[in-house]
């Protein structure tokens, strides 16, 4: 029986070499056999490796066979893919961004306001956020339907971070400046990576990390909008919930404003309400997107005709009328915050970098068309850039306002500049009239946008599939909450590096048998019908074989063959003479690797046992070729099946079966 993944090796061998070596017996596989592949260069293969780990998606294929004149156009079109879907722009695609736009305009303002709150900066920076940064990301990234501007997880770890450094309400210039130097360096950590296509970078975070930092940075954010939904004014600077919940109840008595706690719950039941009929019936989805700007419509003419602001009701008071202000002059460019904030921004960009990534390639499959992450990544820097110096805060892709460009029936990212437009003439015209909406229903519409972000599908999915992502996504959560979001983060971060370290490090090794009347051999575990081979150990190594893991292979082979040997007198069966070892899953093996193979090798020779090989890949033979290990345990103990090992090593026993 031929092996489909050795045939599709040797075809990759003769590619390279017309005439390849043969180790083996001519009884393989009705006269197939290993074949050796000749040997690269060092620079052929080391180009090869760094093509493929940075240009693997091959970034050039559109200019092949094209004349110069369409190679301009294409390589204008890789960085401002408007270009491109510009020219098939109509009528009828417009109507559907319009209305899209006007419905994340009105969802955006409010969150705007809010989210400048919890990265302590002026309410009109968190709407100048959603004005430079949307045009920009409209010219330059490649999704159709992530709306750009600031996110609640964001704001929250950035406005954390820089209060650290510089107290925002003894020093608000000296904080607003750091915060605009946090961004530029967002923008260029995430242009860099576009740039020298390091987008891998972001794939260290798992799944099951996002969703668990996502929900413990929801609920930290939760928590911190009590102060506003409760009227507390004495609160703490804290993010854990320990601590805000200590404040919380120590101002119970002569903390909390009853008004304002009316005026918060009233609002946020109603926030909740409209997003569970639009949860309910995706066609009234537009009834909680406009929701928000209705609950600050009316709880501002509440306030203006109650005066409810002079029985202590705490409003925004003041948002300055206009265009985004130049910033350049504010960026430290020198000094100890230049560092301070270049620190702040890679943290901040490389977590807006992995939410905006995440989203983008959701929309993408759900309307099945392609998404470049090394273009999303460059759009997103680009916009960050010019964001620090037009007042703005940090912006990416927002989850919840996606949604609702997606629902909305957006075409193009033309939606973000309707947004945009809107937003501006907010700016220009509406502003003075946010001077009396409350603080508690900004806090109300932060709680009901962050409630999204806690998804119990997903982690009851990742507990019944992975119980170390589970663990993962747990030590993400419980950092966040317990400690804080760069603390959660970090937890995240290193825990999906363990669980990679220890899955590279200890590998699975399978025990395998027949399936009777049949060559096949598959592992006993999954298959407890097949059958072991009298006198022959069979195993299988499930991952590449380097320095990390060789010796604790070397290692466990003997294990297995210790047990295998004891079962064996215990029921009175033949020796173990011969042990196969399957290496079909081995994509690779380093020097360390072949070393361990050797000592092994050696061990066994002592002990009588023959040592055979089976269904090594092209890389792999390769390389035990060139280290002359091909010659220590001689060609003709390398089979390309494992059915022609047994064969060769039991043919009496094959026979009978």
């Amino acid at each position: 029986m031929r092996d489909n993944s050795v045939l599709a090796d040797n075809d990759i061998s003769n590619d390279i070499s017309s005439q390849p070596l043969h180790v083996g017996n001519d009884n393989n596989s009705n006269g197939h056999k290993v074949e050796v592949p000749q040997r690269k260069t060092f620079l052929r293969d080391f180009s090869a490796s760094i093509k493929e780990l940075f240009f693997h998606d091959d970034p050039l294929y559109e200019f092949k066979d094209q004349p110069k004149r369409k190679k301009l156009l294409l390589g204008i079109q890789s960085f401002f893919p408007i270009v491109g879907w510009a020219r098939d722009y109509n009528l009828k695609k417009f109507r559907g961004d319009l209305i899209a736009g006007l419905t994340i305009a009105s969802l955006c303002i409010p969150q705007d306001i809010g989210y400048a709150k919890l990265a302590n900066v002026n309410p009109q920076n968190g709407l100048y956020t959603s004005f430079v940064p949307p045009l920009i990301y409209a010219a330059m990234g490649s999704s159709r339907d992530i709306a750009i501007g600031p996110v609640a997880v964001v704001s929250l770890l950035l406005g954390d971070l820089l209060k650290r450094e510089i107290d925002p309400k003894k020093h608000p210039e000296e904080y607003l400046h750091l915060a605009f130097t946090a961004t530029f360096f967002a923008g260029i950590t995430e242009a860099a990576l576009g740039v020298f296509r390091l987008g891998f970078i972001i794939e260290f975070l798992s799944h099951a990390a996002v969703v668990g930092f996502m929900a413990g940075a929801a609920i930290t954010i939760a928590l911190q909008q009590l102060k506003g939904l409760l009227g507390i004014t004495k609160f703490t600077t804290n993010t854990d919930i320990v601590n805000v919940m200590d404040s919380v109840w120590s101002n119970v008595l002569h903390g909390w404003n009853w008004q304002t706690l009316v005026i918060g719950m009233a609002f946020l039941a109603f926030l909740l309400t409209t997003k569970f009929i639009g949860s309910r019936n995706k066609k009234l989805f537009w009834v909680a997107a406009i929701a928000p700007m209705i609950s600050v419509i009316i709880s501002t003419f509440c306030v203006y005709i109650t005066r409810a602001d002079k029985e202590g009701v705490n409003i925004v008071r003041h948002i300055d009328k206009g265009i985004n202000p130049s910033s350049v002059h504010k960026i430290y460019w020198s000094g100890p915050y230049l560092v301070k904030g270049a620190k702040i921004g890679i943290i901040a960009g490389m977590v807006g970098l992995t939410e905006a990534v995440a989203i983008g390639r959701t929309f993408a499959t759900l309307k099945d068309y392609p998404i470049d992450g090394n273009k999303e990544m460059l759009a997103l820097g680009v916009m960050n850039i010019a964001g620090s110096l037009t007042s703005c805060i940090v912006a990416t892709g927002s989850f919840s306002r996606s949604a609702v460009n997606y629902m909305a029936g957006c075409n193009t990212a033309v939606s973000n500049i309707v947004m945009s437009m809107v937003v501006l003439l907010t700016l220009f015209v509406i502003t003075p009239l946010f001077k009396y909406t409350p603080s508690a229903v900004i806090a109300a519409i932060i709680i009901s946008a962050v409630a999204g972000l806690i998804d119990f599908k997903a982690a009851y999915h990742i507990w019944k599939v992975d119980k170390m992502d589970f663990a993962v996504l747990l030590g993400a959560f419980f950092g966040v909450i317990f400690k804080s979001v760069e603390i959660g983060l970090l937890v995240a971060v290193v825990l999906s590096l363990a669980k990679i370290l220890l899955q590279v490090t200890r590998p699975r090794i399978a025990l395998l048998g027949n399936l009777t009347g049949t060559t096949i051999y598959r592992n006993v575990e999954q298959y407890p019908n097949a059958c072991k081979m009298a006198g022959i150990l069979i195993l299988r190594i499930d991952s590449a074989i380097y320095f990390s893991n060789a010796n604790y292979i070397k290692e466990r082979i003997l294990r297995w063959l210790r047990d295998e040997q004891d079962l064996n007198k215990k029921q009175d069966l033949l020796d173990i003479e011969h042990i196969i070892i399957d290496m079909s899953p081995v994509t690779d093996i380093d020097t360390t690797g072949v070393q361990n193979l050797e000592e092994l090798h050696k061990v066994l020779t002592k002990r009588k046992i023959q040592l055979e090989i089976a269904n090594p890949g092209s890389v792999v033979i390769e390389k035990l070729r060139a280290a002359k290990y091909t010659d220590l345990i001689g060609h003709e103990h390398i089979f390309l099946t494992v059915g022609d090992a047994v064969a060769q090593c039991a043919p009496k026993a094959i026979e009978d079966a």
